[in-house]
């Protein structure tokens, strides 16, 4: 193959090293090349970020007859020497309530929610010190890591409290009294300092290497390589730390992509050079030798899930061309918060559906305003972004994921999707021919707001170099076509496709906002012919069987169209039933769409 003059000098480099590799620079190509170099009675390991990236550097591996290689993630590695040996049996987490079950977290008539917030936080400081390279949980300051001020207030009220039962909960795993947690045999693992009995060891993703495995890896009596961008770090919320920046290794740079080329190259770069307003400087050097090619694969990606699910929902409401779609990690983990609570408990909370919550945490709130509050104290953001969704589409919410559901194939058909959609965290190390970005990242504009000009960087600099980190990783998925929204890159004058943005109905509140000819063009002429008296007859008679799409779809109208004719026809709502039950504000649905 041919080599670039970087990947030679790589290649005939010794010692300890560390590879600064831009956005599709070939590094596992390069770690290849680099492990076939080493004499073959050496044992390799290589340690990579997760399972689907695991399997494929196997294949490859295995395809250049490196027999003397080990592909491992942290957990698989750790999983090994620790869980049959202690006999483990392993869950992958504890929900608050569980957690208060576990260690008999008791309320009282003034505290009703005190139990589940306790346990709440209890989680969060058990994760947070499995993940770290702390030997005791008390010498981890917990509060400091809060976002929220609401959160921080309660964690230094109760901080004794939430160490102790921390180390109690630990102690329940490891004594197999509890089932462990994937975090606890790895924090296990690190904690007996092992040697490996490697000759060298490659450590992948080094820009966003948890602490607890770093310190593993830096234990070895080995060669060590560490690899990874430091523009892609996009963890530091799950603390993890860039490696990169912080090992003394001599350092070598691939800056030659061969995924995109250089018009997408030269505005990651430009993207980059925002962290000036931050007061840090990013002289990043990227090269695009990628050729681009035929559009097979199209990918919406955002930064947030609720800008995801909102986008989704907007392409199959407006774009029919769009009939199978795909979700990175399937849709299904868009629907749940780490700890445990459905969207569908959100909504039926909001609806005052109380027999249909099966989250316990969910249904101990007295109200949803109690929830939002919740949510605040236990710094819990997918549960936010949750509470936003319900309040943003309401009623129209069962609907809208029922459609999604439909459409939705299974993982051996990805490939088939019209559309993929992601989150730019889900995405990582993947890449599409075109790539269409969410207007819910950050822009210069806001930066330059938030700083000023001669004021001093705002406090939070850090987490905001991480938001244009995630922006620089979306747009560095793409091979051949990048597609952004008009307003996110008002100042680039560089030849990069722009669309303007596109908003659907998002639910009674909204309407969609497009031209007429454009929505006739979208939804056919039809759509917006005048409603005839017997079309009102028949919409009178079917909105008490028929939810919103079956009627869209009957009546080849706008959800909004439906809607506002049923108001216009003034009937009352019926005992809560059906769509005139839907048009009052008490009104609901069921999980299926159906109303009632």
């Amino acid at each position: 193959m041919h080599l670039t003059e970087q990947q030679k000098s790589i290649l005939a480099s010794g010692g300890n090293i560390k590879i600064n590799a831009v956005a599709g620079s070939g590094k596992t190509t390069t770690l290849i090349e680099f492990a076939k170099r080493l004499p073959s009675h050496q044992k390799i390991l290589y340690l990579v970020f997760n399972r689907s990236v695991r399997l494929e550097a196997q294949h490859k591996f295995e395809k250049a007859g490196l027999d003397n290689a080990s592909v491992h993630t942290a957990h698989s590695l750790a999983f090994k020497h620790i869980v049959p040996r202690c006999g483990y049996e392993v869950t992958n987490g504890y929900k608050p309530h569980e957690i208060r079950d576990v260690l008999g977290l008791s309320a009282d008539a003034f505290q009703p929610l005190f139990p589940q917030l306790l346990a709440g936080h209890i989680g969060r400081l058990c994760s947070l010190f499995c993940g770290s390279a702390a030997e005791k949980v008390a010498d981890l300051d917990y509060p400091a890591t809060l976002a929220d001020a609401q959160a921080k207030a309660f964690a230094h009220q109760h901080h004794a409290r939430i160490v102790q039962e921390t180390r109690k909960l630990l102690a329940k795993m490891d004594r197999c009294e509890i089932k462990a947690t994937h975090e606890f045999y790895l924090k296990k693992f690190q904690l007996e300092k092992p040697d490996l009995g490697f000759d060298c060891v490659l450590f992948d993703e080094g820009q966003d290497a948890s602490p607890v495995m770093l310190d593993v890896f830096l234990r070895q009596n080995a060669r060590k390589v560490i690899v990874g961008d430091v523009y892609q770090q996009i963890y530091s919320w799950r603390h993890a730390v860039n490696a990169l920046a912080n090992v003394e290794f001599a350092e070598y740079p691939l800056t030659t992509s061969f995924r995109f080329g250089p018009k997408i190259a030269a505005l990651a770069m430009e993207i980059l050079t925002w962290k000036k307003h931050l007061g840090m400087e990013a002289n990043a050097v990227i090269e695009g030798m990628g050729k681009g090619g035929r559009i097979r694969s199209c990918a919406t990606l955002a930064r947030t899930n609720l800008g995801l699910l909102r986008s989704a929902i907007d392409t199959v409401s407006h774009n029919r061309s769009v009939k199978k779609i795909w979700f990175e990690g399937n849709l299904s983990s868009y629907m749940y918060a780490a700890e445990g609570a459905s969207l569908w408990d959100v909504l039926s909370l909001h609806q005052g559906r109380r027999e249909k919550i099966r989250d316990r945490t969910i249904g101990a709130m007295a109200s949803f305003d109690q929830l939002k509050e919740y949510a605040s104290t236990a710094d819990d953001m997918e549960l936010h972004m949750m509470i936003d969704l319900v309040e943003e589409y309401e009623e129209s919410l069962p609907y809208h994921i029922s459609r999604l559901k439909k459409m939705h194939v299974d993982e051996k058909e990805r490939a088939s999707a019209d559309m993929i959609f992601s989150t730019v965290h889900r995405c990582k190390g993947m890449e599409y021919d075109e790539v269409r970005l969410v207007d819910d990242f950050i822009t210069e504009a806001r930066l330059e707001k938030l700083c000023g000009q001669g004021q001093k960087p705002p406090p939070d600099a850090a987490r905001f170099s991480e938001e244009i980190n995630l922006l620089y990783v979306a747009v560095t998925r793409a091979r051949t076509r990048l597609v952004p929204p008009a307003e996110l890159f008002d100042n680039w004058k560089g030849p990069v496709e722009k669309r303007k943005p596109k908003r659907a109905a998002r639910g009674p509140r909204e309407k969609a906002g497009f031209s007429l000819p454009a929505r006739k063009q979208r939804d056919g002429d039809a759509a917006y012919d005048s409603w005839t008296p017997a079309q009102d007859a028949e919409l009178t008679g079917l909105a008490e069987q028929m939810t919103v799409g079956q009627l869209m779809d009957r009546f080849q109208r706008s959800e909004g169209s439906i809607r506002s004719r049923l108001k216009k026809l003034r009937e009352k709502p019926r005992t809560g039933r059906g769509l005139f039950g839907l048009l009052a504000k008490r009104g609901g649905r069921n999980n299926e769409g159906r109303a009632t």
